[in-house]
């Protein structure tokens, strides 16, 4: 398999030839509650998505001691300070797998972005099927490195990334294999529409030659249909049960109705976007309006039995079952084998 189609698992793959690949991102959206985070998976699969995202930290690998023991003490903490504020959010490994399990049971696909290697080394133990690599951690190559090892696919976010950083961890990835994904991404909360840059997706699919996407923080929900009409093969946002709710991601997260709004569009979409080969003949299903609307060969006069039929003789007029102007040489210079009245609807046997 080439890298312009990635197999997620037996039934599912990603790529131009497969539906886009609808990730609901619950992220740490959960609060740090299972429950929380088994109802964000209900929502997703009523809404259809493909597969649910979480986030997997070992707090000691992601923070300095200094960062940990920072005051946070603004509206969106769980904790006293920073570090403690992300421990409150954090799922165990037996969390992790109780989700994973709860999520197969819903019909779609659980996964992580995994944030460090002693996350990874935990989030192998339940099998994940694919990973997921944050915008912030495109230039972590050690971690890089360790997930393309698993040989499993590998999505990687560019929203902080320059040329250089992906081509470096592309090159890394290749060293194990192709199994790679890169979303066009904007690290920035909510993003605004004039930094997006959703053309830049020709280019990443173009130069690296891969399965491409986009991984939003907009406002709405017009962006990521937007994205799928212009070639995302994965799209991804973040959800949540009420954006009121205590947390940083909420705000820019999409509620039940705004998920459904996605999905029901992107997949109205795909059946929008048909065949690209220009038709030979009408569909079955657009003979009726032809027939009704459009325009045949019609007698302008009264011609006599054996006249030699000419262009002045003729008009065109609906319905539109008839002889078109183009097969005009049907009736043009050939005799009337019956007498024609006037507006009549002009057919072979009448000459």
């Amino acid at each position: 398999m080439n890298n312009m189609e990635l197999k997620i698992t037996e039934n599912r793959s990603i790529g131009t030839n497969h539906p886009c690949f609808m990730i609901a991102e619950i992220g740490q959206n959960h609060n740090g509650d299972v429950e929380i985070a088994k109802k964000l998976i209900d929502m997703g699969a009523t809404c259809q998505v493909d597969a649910v995202k979480f986030v997997k930290r070992h707090i000691p690998s992601e923070l300095t001691k200094e960062a940990y023991n920072k005051p946070y003490p603004c509206p969106q903490s769980f904790g006293e300070n920073y570090g403690k504020h992300r421990e409150v959010l954090e799922l165990t490994i037996d969390q992790h797998n109780e989700l994973a399990e709860y999520t197969k049971k819903k019909g779609i696909i659980y996964f992580s972005t995994v944030c460090d290697i002693e996350s990874l080394k935990e989030l192998e133990t339940i099998n994940s099927p694919l990973y997921k690599v944050a915008s912030r951690d495109i230039t972590n190559i050690p971690l890089i490195e360790e997930l393309a090892k698993t040989k499993k696919p590998i999505i990687i976010s560019t929203g902080l990334a320059t040329v250089s950083d992906i081509n470096n961890a592309v090159d890394i990835i290749k060293k194990y294999h192709n199994e790679y994904a890169l979303l066009n991404c904007t690290s920035e909360y909510p993003a605004e529409y004039g930094h997006l840059h959703l053309r830049r997706m020709k280019t990443l699919r173009d130069k690296y030659n891969c399965v491409v996407g986009y991984s939003g923080h907009t406002v709405g929900i017009v962006i990521p249909v937007v994205a799928v009409a212009l070639g995302a093969s994965i799209v991804e946002k973040h959800i949540t049960l009420a954006r009121h709710m205590k947390g940083t991601d909420h705000s820019s997260s999409l509620e039940f109705q705004g998920l459904y709004r996605v999905v029901r569009d992107i997949r109205n979409l795909e059946l929008a976007l048909g065949e690209e080969s220009l038709r030979e003949k009408l569909e079955v299903y657009l003979i009726p309006t032809k027939n009704k609307l459009m325009r045949s060969l019609v007698s302008k006069r009264y011609i006599k039995k054996g006249e030699v039929i000419t262009e002045e003789m003729i008009t065109l007029k609906s319905p539109g079952d008839g002889i078109i102007w183009r097969g005009r040489n049907a009736i043009v210079g050939k005799q009337a084998k019956v007498d024609i009245e006037e507006d009549a609807q002009l057919k072979k046997d009448m000459v």
